[in-house]
């Protein structure tokens, strides 16, 4: 039998992101022992239950030194914490990569907390999310076909770089490579800065006294824009304020375009809506034929 491209991996956050990676290099014949590590007693006893993981970690620094890779799966504002855990426990070979949303916090935590081993770290962030959560969430086809971006540090050496590429890769992703910096600017217009927006909706509408009634009368159009709202709350409050600068840029973009669709449509404006209307719909329609 060949051995594994990885003997030993371990996880901290066995959920949708860390449990669909585990399962997906299960099922590659990637990976020889998963160990899970979470805050979470129960959700590890899931994680285990599922197959996800072989057994709950219970000293990272017996773990750590002989692993091939960590996964990072937690929400972002957890990382530098862990990152402080692990930091003296690290084997001379063992990489250490993340699933998070931001890129720019995530690495000067790891500059912080990893000192000399932050060349070991590489970042990645798979998108390929979804509203669920939790261990029961993971499945193995997660991350076919979908994009996983890494932000190689200077510090990584191409051997690295292309060892957490492989094993992303083995999860059925497409790999691309961004800057930290660019990562950050170009997720805060796409992804991040929907979710604020699906989030303030139905929000203000929790907050109306006819909000039964508003919501009896609710149909596919509310369903689509608001579905990210069903998102983990604890994690996009981490990512937005992780991204906070690149995020209020585009936000005073969006309220400038709204004020403008505001003035056109004070002034009855017809032709003005029905420009910026065609406009949008035939970037949209040329982005869903891709």
């Amino acid at each position: 039998m060949v051995d594994p491209q990885f003997k030993k991996i371990i996880i901290f956050g066995v959920g949708l992101i860390g449990g669909s990676f585990a399962l997906a290099l299960r099922k590659a014949h990637a990976v020889g022992e998963v160990v899970g590590f979470g805050r979470s007693e129960t959700t590890l006893q899931q994680a285990r239950q599922l197959g996800i993981i072989d057994r709950i970690g219970q000293d990272i620094a017996v773990e750590a030194g002989d692993a091939d890779l960590i996964l990072l799966a937690t929400p972002v504002g957890q990382m530098a914490e862990l990152m402080a855990r692990i930091a003296p426990h690290l084997g001379a070979h063992t990489l250490v990569t993340d699933g998070g949303s931001t890129k720019s916090d995530v690495v000067a935590a790891a500059y912080a907390q990893l000192g000399s081993k932050a060349a070991q770290f590489v970042p990645a962030h798979p998108i390929a999310g979804a509203e669920q959560s939790g261990a029961a969430a993971a499945r193995a086809d997660l991350y076919v076909g979908k994009k996983v971006v890494l932000t190689p540090l200077p510090e990584n050496t191409p051997e690295a770089v292309a060892r957490v590429q492989a094993a992303w890769q083995a999860c059925g992703a497409n790999i691309y490579r961004l800057t930290y910096a660019e990562h950050d600017a170009v997720f805060a217009a796409v992804s991040h800065l929907p979710h604020l927006l699906s989030f303030a909706l139905v929000h203000d509408l929790a907050q109306r006294d006819n909000r039964d009634l508003l919501l009896s009368f609710a149909a596919s159009g509310f369903r689509d824009f608001t579905r990210i709202a069903s998102s983990s709350p604890e994690m996009w409050r981490d990512i937005c304020l992780a991204n906070r600068e690149a995020l209020l840029r585009e936000l005073q973009t969006y309220i400038a375009e709204l004020n403008k669709m505001s003035a056109a449509l004070a002034a009855g404006d017809a032709v003005q809506l029905e420009q910026t209307f065609r406009s949008a719909r035939e970037l949209r329609a040329g982005w869903k034929e891709q």
